[in-house]
């Protein structure tokens, strides 16, 4: 999660640069610097943050293979065949099948078992009250590496672009990078809709249900609760990003040397023990 937090931070920051760019075009200097940062983190660490996703995924199929069975869309295996990829489809809770699927055979082992002869649990090896909604995170879950592989993309192509001299000039890659702002935050989003949604129907897996865990209060206390919450995260984003937006419009300003008049003032009191320079004494 720490690796995620950075990098979808990265990407607000090479976005950040481009519209700055936009807006004042003679701070050149610390917009690029801003690019530059960003896209040295989608470089380095969107790689890592895949690999760290394979490692979940290992650990989710070995504790939650349900969870994995719906995610990948997967009902049943075949007998003697390595479990297929679907990369696209629709899965159909009621009919158990996914739809117009688009399939990679034995990808899906190679994937999630590093062999290509190793099958995984499918859907229909678990009671119906057991199998997660796999319309739901089917696609969150693709959602979310749909944008990690962006941010990978992203940074494959500033680098080639550093090392041919044009990050800074190609409009092309800095509109790419205007757009892929959001996309660290849409990947968190969609990573944990897989999570949470992938757990179900359990609270605590394989021990609590969520339908045992329901909150006793009444309907209308709970949707007060949401509401307040709605409205509180409403104001604190609205405010925060208003106040975001003006500081990226005015852009960082540049650095001024201080003069002797500031010496000793209350916006640095503890310049008051410097020494008095000679020009000073002189004067």
């Amino acid at each position: 999660m720490a690796i995620a937090a950075f990098l979808s931070s990265a990407m607000f920051v090479g976005a950040s640069g481009r519209v700055a760019s936009s807006a004042r075009q003679r701070l050149a200097p610390a917009i690029r610097k801003m690019l530059s940062m960003a896209m040295w983190m989608a470089l380095l660490v969107a790689p890592i943050q895949a690999v760290v996703g394979d490692m979940h995924g290992l650990n989710t199929l070995e504790h939650q293979p349900a969870k994995i069975a719906a995610i990948e869309g997967h009902w049943e295996n075949r007998p003697g065949e390595a479990t297929l990829l679907l990369l696209f489809g629709l899965p159909d809770m009621e009919q158990e099948r996914t739809r117009y699927g688009l399939e990679i055979p034995a990808l899906g082992s190679l994937i999630l078992t590093h062999s290509l002869h190793k099958q995984v649990p499918a859907l229909k090896d678990f009671p119906k009250e057991d199998r997660p909604y796999s319309p739901a995170v089917f696609w969150s879950f693709r959602i979310m590496v749909g944008m990690g592989v962006l941010m990978i993309a992203l940074g494959i192509c500033s680098a080639w672009l550093r090392y041919r001299r044009r990050l800074y000039h190609s409009r092309p890659f800095q509109w790419f990078a205007l757009c892929m702002g959001p996309a660290g935050l849409i990947a968190l989003v969609a990573g944990w809709v897989t999570t949470e949604m992938g757990r179900q129907p359990w609270v605590i897996y394989g021990l609590l249900r969520t339908r045992d865990a329901v909150s006793l209060h009444s309907t209308l206390q709970m949707a007060i609760s949401l509401l307040v919450f709605i409205v509180v995260y409403c104001a604190v984003f609205g405010v925060g990003y208003y106040y975001i937006f003006r500081l990226i419009k005015k852009g960082p300003q540049p650095v001024t040397e201080l003069t002797s008049q500031t010496a000793g003032t209350p916006a640095r009191p503890l310049s008051a023990a410097e020494p008095v320079r000679d020009e000073e004494n002189a004067s």
